[in-house]
Formats: C-alpha cells, structure tokens, sequence
C-alpha cells in the first residue's frame, strides 16, 4: 500500500477518491461508484470528503514530518 496523498493527475474533484483508490488498490472509477452509492445512505459522507480534501497532502506540496 502506498502512502495517503492526493494525486497531482487523475482528479475529478479533490482527489480524494484517487488517494483512496490509489492507496487500496483499486480503480479510481470504482472509488467514485462506491462514494456516489454511499451518498444514498444517510450519513455525512459529505462531510467526510471535504475533511479528507483538506486533510490529505497533495502529491506536489513538500512532506513536513510532524
């Protein structure tokens, strides 16, 4: 598994699903059908992903260690 950031190509949004999909494995594709599903069930899937977009670094900002 690779490490959690948000790439710099294949964004649609965020990036958010492509950090996801990158760091499990899978296609970013299947990542958004799994997301736009999710949005189906009451929760705060929207809330989520704009925490994590702001969260997760993206790939072409510099890592600090913390």
């Amino acid at each position: 598994m690779t490490a959690l950031a948000r790439p710099t190509h294949g964004r649609v949004i965020g990036g958010v699903c492509a950090a996801l999909a990158r760091r499990f494995g899978t296609s970013a594709t299947t990542m958004r059908v799994i997301f736009l599903l999710s949005c189906l069930l009451p929760g705060p899937q929207f809330l989520v992903y704009i925490a994590l977009w702001i969260l997760l670094p993206s790939e072409d900002k510099p890592r600090t260690a913390w």
